[in-house]
């Protein structure tokens, strides 16, 4: 993967998480559905950055994710569904199985229907936004553009 494809990955899913992820989670948080509320200045561990912050880095790192399998994504319609399919299902199941354990919390926040559905829609906005923000920079900022203009 070419390193601009990497960091484009990066800003891409970064910034989706500020304003996709934690957009859809203020609406669900407003609507009384979401478990927990956004844009949490909490501190987190081990670096006392605050978890918002903490949590587009990570959106970042899935971004570069995001950038190496975009290229098998199906053209038109069914790219977007790709992108929100992708967002709604790694993160989350990395989330469930992985980190989640990791904190000491039981595999899948303990199955509870809020948070579940909470992590797909939220998860699935970052992936529909990480794919959007992706393809305007490849296409505005990229090396083909840049050739071919």
């Amino acid at each position: 993967m070419k390193p601009e494809r990497a960091l484009f990955g990066f800003v891409a899913g970064f910034l989706a998480t500020l304003i996709f992820h934690q957009l859809t989670l203020a609406a669900l948080w407003a609507a009384g559905l979401a478990p927990f509320a956004p844009f949490s200045l909490a501190a987190t561990q081990p670096f006392g950055v605050p978890a918002v912050l903490s949590l587009a880095f990570w959106g970042g790192v899935w971004g570069i994710v995001l950038a190496m399998i975009e290229p098998r994504f199906p053209p038109r319609g069914g790219y977007w569904l790709a992108a929100f399919l992708f967002g709604a299902l790694a993160p989350s199941l990395v989330a469930w199985f992985v980190v989640l354990p990791l904190k000491g919390r039981p595999a899948g926040g303990g199955w509870h229907p809020p948070l579940l559905v909470t992590a797909l829609l939220i998860n699935g906005a970052w992936g529909f936004g990480s794919a959007l923000i992706f393809k305007f920079l490849s296409e505005r900022f990229g090396s083909k553009r840049r050739a071919g203009s």
